[in-house]
């Protein structure tokens, strides 16, 4: 059983319970001596589980603030007990026990142990019973390590999901879907560092016509063809997006109106000047057209307007000739060959 676990607790406490620990899994054991000592620990390690002294001021506190943070919420925290009382059983010492463990599960604690401790109870310790307080503290750590696996089996599963549910599966790029998460975060961005940014909306001129003449494969394998070309031949700042059919959308960070018409021809003479090689015996000459948009005050924030200044730029291109740039400077500029 491998883990990594924080113990916070006296010095008593840690010098006694790291042994134990140590004796009972296979671990890595980090210890801090209080509450305020743990939380640097906690952030920059994330240990898989945390054992804190429950009468040390702060304990509980601390269970409670990681239940809080998304982020560190599924770290596992047993609040562990060592108070000196009698061995013997009362009804008294089952309603106190009762009570903390209680308290600590409202306060954030996943799990609550009471080990009392023997010596200063007036006799030597049992090992009976310490085999038996080792059994659970195995037990309960071995319940809280599942607990985080099935947390990150599942967060990994989600992961998966969330790049699934991102990407184009025929060109690998990312989708329409991310496209409409990553368009307002890149605008908040550009708005809050007073940065330009500007779109490009490419899309394969005549793509009907290749699917009409040689089939939908065909067509299929000329669309992962230009989307490789132009993932290669982009800045690293610029974002590429498959946003639907044969149209392509490109953020541009960082990037004025006149930058942007600069990558938009450099991208169209990219994908003209080379014939693409989609299967033995047969070259296609492709070419693309294109619309630039650049973000001004008054675009709304999801980025609804700009893609549509971008679309309007780009059907423009397509209707005066096709294979060319139109943006908000150079109203129609023509790719030189």
């Amino acid at each position: 059983m491998d883990a990594s676990i924080l113990l916070v607790g006296g010095d008593d406490f840690l010098s006694t319970l790291l042994n134990r620990i140590q004796n009972l899994i296979d671990c890595t054991v980090e210890v801090a001596s209080n509450p305020s000592e743990a939380v640097p620990l906690i952030q920059a390690q994330q240990p898989d589980l945390i054992i804190l002294q429950a009468n040390q001021p702060g304990g509980l506190e601390l269970c409670r603030e990681l239940k809080e943070q998304a982020k560190l919420a599924w770290i596992y925290c047993i609040l562990l007990d060592t108070p000196f009382q009698r061995i013997e059983p009362s009804w008294m010492a089952y309603v106190w026990e009762l009570e903390s463990r209680t308290e600590a599960l409202e306060g954030g604690a996943d799990a609550y142990l009471c080990f009392p401790k023997q010596a200063e109870a007036g006799k030597d310790s049992d090992p009976d019973v310490l085999a038996k307080q080792d059994r659970l503290l195995r037990s309960q750590i071995a319940a809280g390590l599942r607990s985080v696996k099935n947390h990150r089996e599942l967060m990994r599963t989600n992961d998966i999901l969330s790049a699934i549910a991102l990407s184009d599966p025929l060109t690998e790029l990312n989708n329409r879907r991310a496209l409409d998460w990553e368009l307002p975060r890149q605008i908040q961005n550009a708005r809050n560092r007073s940065e330009a940014l500007s779109l490009v909306m490419l899309d394969v001129d005549y793509f009907k016509r290749i699917n009409d003449t040689y089939g939908h494969p065909v067509g299929d394998r000329a669309l992962q063809l230009v989307s490789g070309r132009l993932r290669h031949n982009l800045r690293f700042r610029d974002t590429l997006f498959r946003y639907g059919g044969e149209e392509f959308v490109i953020i541009l960070s960082n990037t004025d109106q006149n930058e942007a018409l600069l990558v938009a021809r450099r991208l169209c003479r990219l994908i003209s000047n080379q014939p693409f090689n989609i299967e033995d015996g047969l070259d296609l000459n492709i070419t693309i057209s294109a619309g630039t948009a650049t973000l001004l005050e008054r675009d709304d924030a999801r980025g609804m307007s700009l893609l549509r200044k971008a679309d309007k730029n780009l059907l423009q291109a397509k209707s005066s000739g096709r294979n060319r740039v139109v943006g908000e400077v150079d109203t129609n500029s023509e790719v030189d060959g």
